[in-house]
């Protein structure tokens, strides 16, 4: 298909409803909110279900009910929004049921502002809600590419019965760009054999998160951790620029990732061997391809859009094999190239001593 001027909201929106999404629950939060009012139109035209809930509390139940009947469903919102999902997130891992959860971040905490940020970090990687469960968090950097996250989301959810968040902020929601939709699915006609259709003729299917028994919850606990191992060996994701050769190693992801790609392009200008190293899954995270960078390079540089979230994750990957040290802007504030360079050259003379 040809390409198209697209804003990232209404791209991801109409990417999903391309990619079969057959209902839709959320409520209005800058900086995503022109992704209701793409679906508000597009749903209805189409005879799917499109409902703005109450509040983020009610829309995230509504998810979790749609998901129980084996419909694809989804919802976005930003940090404020996100925060309110949390118990329904925790109830919907631990009912193992699929939905995608699209996260615009903007500045915190509180209210804070429609600034982009990369503060919720800590609130999606590191479990949104009680419990012990992950979600697959996907980390876009371009209008593009959250095109194709979405029905990436899609399918991993499904494919692992299982939450799939999408990690992105203010900047890729509100930018626009030159990108490709994907072609009109077929929306799903069938059920899964585990979904709530009714029980006429079999027995009937339960969905449940509560277990009164510790030696049942442990139990349910187990195959969690199993499903997340597997998940694990199977699904990390990352894209390298100019590693080969590099000395010094910058790690940063979706809008900061994106910018640190004419960083090290000004750096190796100044002949400085700086690579590159994106994530494209937050969780699971491609821990073992930065232990091995570590034992390569001189010294890493983590770039966020917070006071330093992933960095932790970097560090524990990098395991003391190399100095790493970590420039963020915090706020809303977007870290420009000539302050990301100032960094590296200093990590350069730092580690050259």
């Amino acid at each position: 298909m040809a390409k198209e001027l697209l804003k990232g909201n209404v791209a991801f929106a109409e990417a999903a409803v391309r990619n079969g999404l057959q209902a839709y629950f959320g409520y209005p939060i800058t900086p995503q909110s022109e992704a209701l009012e793409h679906l508000s139109g597009r749903m209805l035209e189409l005879d799917r279900v499109f409902l703005q809930a109450e509040s983020e509390v009610a829309a995230i139940n509504m998810v979790y009910g749609a998901a129980c009947s084996g419909v694809r469903v989804m919802t976005s919102t930003s940090g404020p929004g996100f925060s309110l999902m949390t118990e329904g997130l925790s109830y919907i891992a631990g009912s193992e049921i699929p939905a995608v959860v699209i996260n615009m971040m903007r500045g915190g905490p509180g209210l804070g502002n429609i600034q982009p940020s990369q503060a919720d970090y800590f609130l999606m990687v590191k479990t949104a809600g009680h419990g012990d469960f992950h979600p697959i968090v996907l980390a876009p950097s371009s209008v593009q590419e959250i095109i194709d996250m979405v029905g990436l989301a899609f399918e991993l959810a499904e494919k692992y019965r299982t939450l799939v968040y999408i990690a992105g902020d203010g900047a890729i929601g509100q930018m626009m760009e030159s990108a490709e939709l994907p072609p009109m699915q077929e929306v799903r006609q069938e059920r899964p054999a585990w979904a709530t259709t009714g029980a006429q003729g079999r027995e009937p299917n339960l969905i449940n998160s509560l277990y009164l028994g510790a030696k049942a919850l442990e139990e349910v606990n187990l195959r969690l951790q199993k499903k997340l191992a597997e998940i694990k060996a199977h699904e990390i994701r990352w894209q390298e620029y100019e590693t080969e050769d590099a000395d010094l190693l910058l790690v940063a992801y979706g809008t900061v990732g994106r910018i640190c790609t004419s960083v090290m392009r000004e750096a190796r200008k100044q002949g400085l061997k700086v690579g590159l190293l994106r994530p494209q899954t937050l969780w699971p995270f491609p821990e073992e391809r930065i232990h091995e960078l570590a034992g390569q390079v001189r010294g890493m540089l983590v770039t966020e859009m917070s006071a330093g979230q992933m960095l932790e994750d970097v560090e524990r990957s990098a395991a003391g094999k190399c100095p790493v040290k970590f420039y963020g802007r915090m706020g809303g504030v977007v870290p420009m190239v000539d302050e990301i360079l100032a960094e590296v050259q200093k990590l350069d003379e730092e580690v050259s001593r």
